[in-house]
């Protein structure tokens, strides 16, 4: 006696050894000896030929059977296969045609629904329509990504990736045919999608790339302004007693801070602070401040910016050189010893006299200048009073350090994707005298804020770890006990919210953010995040652009430093590099480089050691 039975979903032939009547013992055409249970046996048959040729036989008995005949020959009802071959057949099926039925009805299961062992159902008809139309749409979806495969191994972009570019690049769903043929050409090519995109001709620059990656996550709405009235200006504001100048990069169109100097009879100085007042024109929750609210901040990157405000705001109230603009000003009374007497904070109109640029100043505001006591500009006393004050602030904070070797900093200027990056020492008199003021401004802003119990939007550091809060805390690395951001509220939400606050205090009404406040919550918590992902966005782009210039200028070495182990700075570049081939060297040692293979995609240079410099 042989048995047709089913285990684990497979069905198996074997040769009855002992029938126990729950359980039989069966030996499978392998040799192997099972033990089955009886309600697993399908169907028994006299031995007649070799069971390993059953099988085979039977499944081609089944593929000439006609699928849809066979689903037409079902009724409603529930049925056993046996029942369901003898009609089919007109007689009593034999073994091997009874077991064709069964391997047909269980390979189908679309057509016949499973309802126990050698039990089925046929399928309704809407639902066997829906499940055959969902086999022929797979079918086509699985053409196609062959078609779109075949086409991105030769070079070719389809036609349907244009319009989903950026997803495929950036965010690619992985469950649509386009991102499959993606992912399988990039794994026949042995390439990055970005790359594969490359070799088809749609990734036209690579600054583009990186720049659209930036924008898909975090511009999904593009980086341009809608149209929007600009914001009011308030009339009827007190001049200002003094004209003020600003001193910025030359790149600078947020103009947010400018200074002023009146020289008192007694030899004493009254020094302005004036910061663009755009709180008083932009209302919260009015449309212009809901966009600065979701920017938080404006983007920089080398040869451009995505600003926080759209440009006519910006207009309005930028210390633009040659007009009177709206001012929060605070305002120090300076002894001839170049100690701060009293302070004071004004909203006021300012007429700014001039927009001076470090690249203008660098050359005439230098330590030779202030230590002759003579600056060759038209604001050349000013500033020397000013820098004068800086030293006092710098040593009232228990900042004044020795002379050391002045931090380098980079101006990226990039003209039809040449990119000229240059060098400019950190320490200059200028840069004293506007982080000196900045500070004082900041923080004395921040003790107002305190003292009379406002909420604001703090900077505090501890430990090393600088975070923001809503509660003044000390800030021990500019050694200061109160400190905010509110000096560029043009730039960042953070400074428009704090200038809010400080603009009621000064005019003695209610804080427009009171203690507790879930907007000044949400947009303190808004704002770190989204600070650092623009940060980080920064420094990528100058990655970038310091590879770039690497290959627009042919440079085959490069010196540099050693930060630590096998990590190096180069010289002359903002570019931090590892060396596999470096040998265990101190830090601060200078080595020289050969420069091997740039990719602007994955932002990598291979560099190679080829020895030491001398100091």
């Amino acid at each position: 006696m042989n048995v047709l039975f089913e285990e684990q979903g497979e069905f198996k032939l074997g040769t009855v050894l002992a029938d126990n009547a729950a359980s039989l013992q069966v030996e499978t055409a392998s040799g192997k000896r099972t033990k089955v249970k009886a309600a697993n046996v399908l169907l028994r048959f006299d031995h007649a030929a070799a069971l390993a040729g059953f099988m085979p036989q039977a499944q081609a008995l089944a593929a000439a059977i006609d699928l849809d005949f066979l689903w037409q020959c079902c009724g409603p009802d529930e049925f056993d296969f046996q029942s369901l071959a003898q009609e089919y057949y007109g007689r009593a099926p034999a073994p091997l045609e009874a077991a064709a039925l069964l391997l047909k009805l269980h390979g189908a299961p679309m057509y016949f629904y499973r309802r126990g062992k050698g039990r089925f159902k046929a399928a309704p008809q809407e639902a066997l329509r829906a499940a055959l139309a969902a086999v022929e749409r797979k079918q086509r979806q699985a053409e196609q990504q062959q078609r779109y495969f075949e086409q991105l191994s030769a070079g070719r972009l389809p036609a349907e990736f244009e319009p989903l570019r950026e997803r495929l690049l950036y965010r690619p769903d992985r469950n649509t045919i386009e991102a499959k043929a993606l992912d399988s050409a990039c794994e026949a090519l042995k390439l990055s999608p970005a790359r594969v995109f490359e070799r088809c001709g749609a990734l036209p620059s690579s600054a583009q790339y990186h720049l659209g990656h930036f924008l898909f996550e975090n511009f999904p709405e593009g980086a341009g302004f809608a149209p929007l009235p600009p914001p009011g200006l308030p009339a009827d504001l007190p001049a200002a007693g003094a004209a003020a100048y600003s001193i910025d990069d030359a790149a600078t169109t947020e103009i947010d801070d400018a200074f002023s100097v009146i020289r008192r009879p007694d030899g004493g100085l009254r020094v302005g602070v004036h910061i663009a007042a755009p709180a008083l024109g932009i209302a919260i929750d009015s449309p212009l401040d809901q966009v600065a609210r979701r920017r938080l901040s404006t983007v920089y990157m080398p040869g451009g910016k995505i600003t926080m405000l759209p440009p006519e705001a910006i207009e309005r109230y930028t210390l633009l050189a040659g007009k009177a603009v709206p001012a929060l000003s605070f305002y120090a009374e300076v002894s001839p010893q170049f100690e701060i007497l009293g302070t004071e904070s004004r909203i006021e109109s300012v007429y700014i006299e001039g927009n001076l640029r470090h690249d203008a100043l660098d050359g005439v505001f230098d330590a030779a200048a202030v230590e002759r006591g003579h600056v060759e500009h038209a604001f050349g006393s000013e500033l020397l009073a000013l820098h004068r004050l800086a030293e006092r602030l710098e040593g009232a904070r228990g900042k004044a350090e020795p002379q050391r070797e002045p931090r380098a900093e980079y101006d990226f200027h990039v003209a039809d994707e040449r990119i000229e990056i240059t060098e400019r020492r950190r320490g200059a008199p200028i840069d004293k005298v506007v982080s000196e003021l900045m500070i004082l401004v900041n923080s004395r802003w921040g003790q107002l804020l305190d003292q009379h119990d406002r909420a604001g939007i703090f900077r505090a550091q501890r430990e090393g770890k600088v975070k923001l809060a809503t509660v003044a805390s000390p800030h021990q690395g500019l050694g200061v006990a109160h400190y905010v951001w509110a000096s560029s509220p043009l730039r960042r939400y953070v400074d428009l919210i704090n200038q809010r606050q400080i603009v009621a205090l000064v005019r003695a009404e209610p804080p427009p953010y009171p203690r507790n406040s879930e907007a000044l919550y949400a947009a303190m918590r808004a704002f770190e995040l989204t600070y650092d992902v623009y940060a980080e966005f920064q420094r990528r782009m100058e990655r970038y652009w310091c590879l770039r210039w690497i290959m627009q200028e042919n440079i085959a070495s490069v010196s540099a430093r050693v930060l630590r182990e096998n990590l190096v700075r180069l010289e002359r570049l903002p570019l931090v590099v590892r060396v596999p081939s470096a040998p265990d060297l101190p830090a601060g040692s200078r080595v020289e480089l050969a420069v091997g293979a740039i990719d602007l995609i994955e932002l990598s240079v291979e560099l190679e050691f080829r020895e030491r410099l001398a100091a």
